[in-house]
This record gives structure tokens, C-alpha cells and sequence, in this order.
């Protein structure tokens, strides 16, 4: 759990909370394997009630074991990741997606930064951790590029009337240091699991 507070924004695939918007919080929830709910955003906001969070946040879900998450910080910017690699494969397959949801598994990564970015940068952060992350996973031995409920939240300071930070990508100054710290975070939880 991250409480940040306000003046926080947040980019996200969260389940709970997800897009680009300001958030006071973000919460990682263990559920179990197989997890029989079909409100998981209900579930999530009842999560966060219960541990008194309060304004809008971001949540996610995973069926990995949240204790055993693995953290990495590069000049500043932190990964914090929780691996859950039992159903894991590639984002584009040759047969057509099924019907039934997927099987969770689950890498989620969440990612807290000190400088402020603007919207272009806060989504340019999430595709370079997104990339950090199938880079530690092919470093670690394994064939996919994650699981099928994999998500990611990026956490930086609101700009206010600054313009923020331009970029994020893999050469720029904050995107480099975010993908140095997601992919030791992600190589050092795959390599527990391989």
C-alpha cells in the first residue's frame, strides 16, 4: 500500500482507479488463485475502506504472494513488483483470444518517481516500464512476455503550473533510472520463481 497523499497523479492499467488522474493512494491486494468475484473494483474500493484510504486511488490484484514483492530504486526512481508467473506467455499469440477470462498470474508493477511529469511523459513511463519488464523476463531465462492480467501504475508529483518532465522514455533521464530499477525489480522476483 502507497499512501501518497495529495498532490500525487498516477498513470495506470489499475483495475481500480486506472487512466491518468490525480491519487492520493494505490493499493497491490492479494486475492486468491482462481478468484471468484466479478466486481473486482468494488472489491478493491471495499479494500481500501477497510484500511481507511480515503480520495481516489488506484488498485490492483494479484494472486502473487505480496509479501514476498522485491523492490529496486535507481537515483530516485522506485519499482516496487509483485510476480506471480505461474500463467505466463506472450502478448501476441497466432490463435484467437477465448471467451473465459484469464487465468490470474500477474506481474504488477508500481512505480513511484520524485520529479513531476507531464501526461505525455506519465504514459511514455508505463510503456518504458512495460519494456523493462519483458526485458527482465527474457534476462531471467523466461519465454513470454508477461502474464495475461499483468498491470502497472506510474506515481509522480503533480507539475501545478510547471509543464513537468517532457519525457520518460528508455534514453531520457527519469525513463532510464524508471527502467534500470523496474527491471532489477522484475529480474530479482522472476529469478525466485525460475
Amino acid at each position: 500500500m502507497w499512501r501518497l497523499g495529495p498532490g500525487w497523479r498516477v498513470c495506470s492499467s489499475a483495475v481500480l482507479g486506472g487512466g491518468l488522474g490525480p491519487r492520493a493512494w494505490i493499493l497491490n491486494a492479494q486475492v486468491p488463485g482462481g478468484y471468484p468475484r466479478l466486481d473486482p473494483a468494488l472489491h478493491l474500493s471495499e479494500i481500501a475502506a477497510a484500511e481507511a484510504l480515503s480520495g481516489p486511488g488506484a488498485g490492483l490484484m494479484t494472486a502473487a504472494d505480496v509479501t514476498a514483492h522485491t523492490v529496486a530504486d535507481d537515483g530516485g526512481a522506485t519499482a516496487t513488483v509483485t510476480s506471480g508467473l505461474g500463467v505466463r506467455g506472450w502478448a501476441a499469440v497466432p490463435a484467437e483470444g477465448t471467451e473465459e477470462p484469464p487465468l490470474p498470474g500477474t506481474v504488477n508493477i508500481v512505480v513511484t518517481l520524485p520529479v513531476p511529469l507531464s501526461d505525455a511523459a506519465l504514459v511514455n513511463a508505463v510503456a518504458t516500464a512495460t519494456e523493462a519488464k519483458v526485458q527482465a523476463l527474457l534476462d531471467a531465462g523466461l519465454d513470454c512476455s508477461g502474464t495475461p492480467t499483468d498491470s502497472v501504475c506510474v506515481a509522480a508529483p503533480d507539475p501545478e503550473e510547471r509543464p513537468g518532465e517532457p519525457f520518460a522514455g528508455p534514453r531520457s533521464l527519469w525513463g532510464a533510472r524508471l527502467a534500470r530499477a523496474v527491471h532489477s525489480a522484475v529480474l530479482e522476483g522472476a529469478l525466485r520463481q525460475s
